[in-house]
């Protein structure tokens, strides 16, 4: 096994902002290919586009522009609130922000549940004949969870530790490996006798032979952003490590290969061995810049407006000189994203960056490959603010929402527009080798989450929203693009979808999409994709609630979690947990089926905004739902629940005939209150939901439920019996 990466390597880097950076062995951009009309350079390049820069001393120089240019903006704005203000004050032109990425800082940053077969994956003894899987969004696209299954094992990044648990048979279920790991394991692939585990680890900021440079560890910006209605996917900036392991003896896996990463986990991706892995570098603050002029004193000791605004103009002026100064001296290359393997660096030197036309944003994401089993790995890094990811089999797209910016470029087509995103494409698939940029698009509005994009036919759909309910202006619109050299051109859109209503949820099935917006009712829109010039809509169904996740039950049918609502009006109260059958077998009549409520306002299930915690498994029609629920609501709709009834798994048999059958629970009760349930869990905002368990795995007739604490199994004939418990704790 390689030492050190290989040097199949294309890094791109794009700095929504800054630059578009890229450390590569060689180039890494597609060249025109004079037999395809739709290779970069044979159609006019698009200002979405990323732009290459020519080795280090362009590399260089447009980073430390980038920041004379944030510097310049920041003074500029400060002259200008000067010489608007009548009255003198010391403090006129200060934001009160000193980590403004202008001032004080470089970097700031603005499918279904599958079935795995007997037999896969387990190295003795009996398995279970079936068994659910990862729900993916795409079929062939394999998520990063924390949770990872076979036919008779369970694999874990948990509590400090990559753990095995033989899960088969239920009877004697016994954690086999538990494997320490220096830092805090978040998820993993597993792939035949390959386990991948993400670790997070204090962030040492500095450049590639770790020289530090500026603040220490990395700053942490909470629980992840997988629903993005309040929140966008920033990672938590800390370090990752990839930790591979040979689990051909699932009791003594062996550590084979670690590669440090100098940016957070975003995102990743596994398409056959070929492991996709999004991460983020929060560049290092530049010490020495000042935000606020120091000699303010005398501002205010003139008697007429024209001798203090000169003053303080001339104030503002001198802290320009100051920090621009700063700026000439710094080593901005130390800027530059970290990819090493056993001490020595994986990146070579400023082969195949890139810049944006219109710059926003300081922060540097990156795409790496690796193949899992240690063969070659490619490095594809995007100096950009990070957004939103989705990934099809052969494209991986992360969609970056901005807002305009008085003075600053804007994209064309986009004139009118205060809010768009751009849209980068790489090109992915089953070996690292095929890694790399292809092109870029622009959409108004922003995204919701990794379901509002999705690939069919040579064609990108994406939904987007634009402003936010209940403003008059707020509205959505469904667009199409296609790759025209390194474009993502719009095809086609419908625009003004819902007026003064916002996404809640998107789902697409071929030439179909659905989408789900909300202000007091839930209107389901029904789309006909088949014409990628002329997208419309066919059919539209209204009803209280909302739904935040729609999963494909068949061909035919809808399965969706939601909200109830309690109509107020002019604005609605989100009420309990939600569950829907719709059937969408007539486009133009989309109708409601079946419905079921749990619970009150504050009951929450992690499967609301998660979609990996939701769990259907078809050939048994069965539905497995972490849940929280809360009930005793008084005051009327805006109150919430006051006591917990339940937390654990919720079981339901659900078919399009007979809707929801409740088949019986597993509770995981809190630990602190033994067999009860800790009610303060009962304040949940719709947007943060969670629940006590987070995942479920079906094998065979029994559930497996997962807590950060426990995972226990359960018969399906006899959901309330415990058969097995291991701790985790």
């Amino acid at each position: 096994m390689a030492n050190v990466m290989r040097s199949h390597r294309a890094v791109f880097a794009f700095i929504a902002g800054s630059t578009l950076l890229a450390c590569a062995g060689g180039g890494g951009y597609l060249q025109a290919d004079p037999n395809d009309p739709s290779a970069p350079g044979n159609v006019a390049q698009p200002l979405e586009a990323l732009v290459p820069l020519q080795g280090c001393g362009e590399v260089e120089q447009y980073l430390r522009g980038r920041l004379a240019d944030a510097v310049n903006r920041r003074i500029d704005a400060a002259i200008k609130s000067v010489n608007e203000r009548e009255t003198c004050s010391r403090y006129v032109g200060y934001d009160g922000d000193d980590d403004d990425d202008a001032m004080g800082s470089v970097g700031s940053s603005s499918g279904s549940s599958g079935t795995n077969t007997n037999g896969s994956g387990s190295s003795s003894g009996d398995s279970a004949k079936e068994s659910s899987s990862t729900n993916n969004q795409t079929a062939g696209v394999d998520e990063a969870d924390f949770i990872k299954n076979d036919d008779k094992y369970l694999y874990l990044a948990s509590n400090g530790a990559f753990r095995v648990v033989e899960a088969w048979p239920a009877e004697s279920m016994a954690e086999v490996a538990k494997i320490a790991i220096d830092g805090t394991p978040k998820k993993l692939f597993v792939e035949g006798d390959r386990a991948l585990v993400y670790v997070s680890v204090p962030r040492e900021i500095g450049d590639a032979n770790g020289d530090s440079y500026a603040n220490g560890v990395g700053y942490s910006s909470g629980s992840e952003c997988t629903y993005g209605y309040d929140c966008v996917p920033s990672g938590d900036g800390t370090a990752t490590k990839l930790v591979v392991f040979d689990i051909a003896d699932r009791r003594a896996p062996k550590k084979v290969r670690e590669i440090a990463l100098s940016g957070s986990l975003l995102s990743a991706r596994r398409i056959g061995n070929a492991v996709h892995t999004v991460v983020v570098d929060t560049p290092p603050r530049v010490e020495g810049l000042r935000s606020y002029p120091e000699d303010t004193s005398d501002w205010c000791e003139a008697d007429d407006t024209a001798s203090w605004r000169s003053r303080a103009i001339r104030s503002w002026e001198a802290l320009r000189a100051e920090n621009l100064a700063v700026i000439a001296k710094v080593d901005v290359m130390k800027q530059l994203p970290a990819v090493t393997e056993n001490g020595a660096s994986a990146l070579a030197a400023c082969g195949g960056y890139f810049r944006p036309n219109v710059a926003e944003g300081t922060t540097l994401t990156s795409l790496v490959s690796v193949d899992i089993d240690g063969g070659a790995s490619t490095v594809a890094t995007v100096v950009s603010d990070p957004g939103v990811v989705y990934a099809s089999e052969t494209g991986l797209y992360m969609s970056v929402p901005h807002r305009r910016s008085e003075g600053l470029s804007w994209y064309t087509g986009m004139e009118s527009e205060k809010q768009a995103s751009v849209v980068h494409k790489f090109r992915v698939g089953a070996t690292p080798a095929l890694t790399g940029y292809e092109a870029s698009g622009v959409v108004k509005g922003r995204v919701l989450n990794q379901f509002a994009l999705d690939e069919h036919d040579g064609a990108l759909r994406v939904a987007t929203t634009t402003g936010r309910a209940p403003s008059k202006d707020t509205h959505s619109t469904m667009s199409v693009l296609e790759r025209r050299g390194p474009g993502l051109v719009l095809t086609g859109k419908v625009d003004q979808i819902a007026p003064t209503e916002d996404i809640r949820s998107v789902r697409f099935d071929g030439s179909r999409g659905f989408i789900v917006t909300f202000k007091k009712t839930d209107p389901l829109y029904v789309f006909d994709l088949g014409d990628k010039t002329a997208p419309r809509i066919t059919g539209e169904l209204k009803i209280p609630g909302f739904s935040t996740y729609m999963h494909m039950m068949d061909a035919s049918h809808l399965l969706t979690i939601g909200y109830d609502a309690d109509d107020q009006g002019s604005f609605a109260y989100f009420q309990g947990v939600m569950l829907q059958v719709f059937d969408v077998s007539d486009m133009k009549n989309p109708r409601l089926a079946h419905k079921e409520i749990i619970g009150t306002r504050g009951s929450s299930s992690e499967a609301l905004t998660n979609h990996l915690a939701f769990t259907y498994y078809a050939p048994k029609n069965l539905l497995a739902l972490p849940m929280t629920v809360c009930e005793d609501s008084q005051g009327g709709g805006g109150s919430y629940g006051m006591t917990m009834s339940f937390s654990g798994l919720m079981l339901y048999d659900v078919t399009t005939a007979g809707g929801f059958q409740k088949r019986g629970q597993v509770a995981h009760p809190s630990v602190s209150t033994g067999d009860g349930y800790n009610s303060s869990g009962c304040y949940n905002w719709w947007t943060n939901a969670s629940s006590e368990v987070k995942r479920s795995v079906i094998m065979d007739d029994v559930v497996f439920s997962i807590s950060d604490l426990r995972v226990k199994a359960n018969r399906l004939s006899n959901p309330s019996a415990d058969v097995a418990v291991v701790s985790l704790q």
